[in-house]
C-alpha cells in the first residue's frame, strides 16, 4: 500500500491520526483485559461467531487496499479535502467514545460476553447513548479505515459483514443480560437504542 501525501489533502494529518487511533484502541483493548475480573463467568460461546465476523469485516478493509487517500470515486479537492477532515473526525471521536464505555464497564469489560458475579447494569456515560458503544465506536474505526485505504466495494461488503457480526454479538451478550436483570433490562431496552444513537417511532 502506497502512502500518497498529496497537498490538496491533509493525508499527513489523517495518516497520523488514523494510526495513533488503531493504537489508541489496541491499548485500550490491552488495559482493559489486564483489569478485567477473573474467575467464574456466564458466558455464551454464540457471542464468537460475530466476533469472527467483525474481524473479517476489518480483514476485508486492508485487503481490497488503494492509494492511502487517493479518490473513492472521481471527485473534487474539496471532497477529498472533506473526506479526510471526516474520517479524522471519525477516528477521534470513535476512540474517545470506546475510552469512555471501557471506563465506564470498568472491571465487566470483556473481549466476549459474559456476566460475572456482582455483574451491574451500566447505564451512565456512553451506555446512556447506546447499550453497545464499544460496537458502535468499533464502526466508526472501520468507516474511517474504509476511506482512507479500502475500495468502496470493500468497504460496503465490510459494513455489512460488521453489522451482521455485531447483531450476532449484541443478541448473544443481551440474552446473558437480559437472564441477570430481567425487567430492569428491559427498561434499559425499551429507552436505548442497541447500537446506533437513533430512535424511530
Amino acid at each position: 500500500m502506497t502512502l500518497i501525501l498529496r497537498p490538496d489533502v491533509p493525508s499527513e494529518v489523517a495518516a497520523i491520526v488514523l494510526g495513533a487511533g488503531w493504537l489508541g484502541f489496541g491499548a485500550i483493548l490491552v488495559i482493559g483485559k489486564r483489569g478485567a475480573a477473573k474467575g467464574d463467568a456466564r458466558r455464551d460461546v454464540t457471542s464468537s461467531f460475530g466476533f469472527a465476523s467483525q474481524c473479517v469485516a476489518y480483514g476485508l478493509c486492508f485487503a481490497f487496499h488503494r492509494e492511502f487517500f487517493s479518490p473513492l470515486i472521481p471527485s473534487t479537492p474539496a471532497i477529498d479535502w472533506a473526506l479526510a477532515l471526516f474520517a479524522i473526525s471519525l477516528t477521534i471521536a470513535s476512540v474517545w467514545f470506546c475510552f469512555a464505555a471501557a471506563r465506564a464497564l470498568g472491571r465487566q469489560w470483556a473481549l466476549m460476553a459474559r456476566v460475572i458475579e456482582g455483574h451491574a447494569l451500566i447505564r451512565e456515560g456512553p451506555y446512556a447513548v447506546v447499550r453497545n458503544p464499544i460496537y458502535f465506536a468499533m464502526l466508526g474505526m472501520l468507516v474511517a479505515t474504509g476511506l482512507a485505504v479500502s475500495q468502496w466495494p470493500a468497504i460496503v461488503v465490510a459494513v455489512v459483514l460488521y453489522a451482521a457480526g455485531t447483531i450476532i454479538r449484541i443478541r448473544s451478550e443481551e440474552k446473558l443480560l437480559r437472564a441477570a436483570f430481567g425487567a430492569k433490562f428491559d427498561d434499559y431496552a425499551r429507552s436505548t437504542p442497541a447500537f446506533l444513537p437513533l430512535r424511530w417511532r
